[in-house]
């Protein structure tokens, strides 16, 4: 049975202490994957929730540009939604375009897109 990690403090410290109850050091560069959240709403996690977490693994947050309508679906716009919702350490892995890679074994896709800049930081 897999353990479950849970607190009732919704806070940067306790984002912490559950990271250090896993036990599981992570070291060089680390991608965080989370949503900076859509223009016009504030259902993500807040910088001010998550940055000393992921100052403490080393991490930069990575997004993609969204496939759907919406302030996040451009370069421009989604750059312009991170700056208004206070994050600062944003990487777009598709800011200089898509990448396709197969998909083996695939039932329904036989290649997927990704940003460019994910193929080039996995061979690094």
């Amino acid at each position: 049975m897999e353990k479950v990690y849970f607190t009732k403090e919704i806070s940067s410290e306790s984002l912490i202490k559950i990271y250090e109850k896993l036990d599981c050091k992570l070291g060089g560069r680390v991608a965080v994957k989370i949503s900076t959240g859509e223009a016009g709403n504030n259902h993500y996690l807040k910088p001010s929730l998550i940055n000393d977490l992921i100052n403490k693994l080393n991490g930069t947050i990575v997004e993609c540009n969204t496939a759907y309508e919406g302030k996040r679906n451009t370069t421009k716009d989604h750059l312009q939604t991170i700056k208004e919702h206070g994050f600062i350490n944003v990487d777009l892995l598709d800011i200089d375009g898509d990448k396709s890679i197969p998909v083996v074994g695939g039932r329904h896709l036989k290649e997927n897109y990704v940003g460019k800049k994910l193929i080039t930081m996995i061979q690094c």
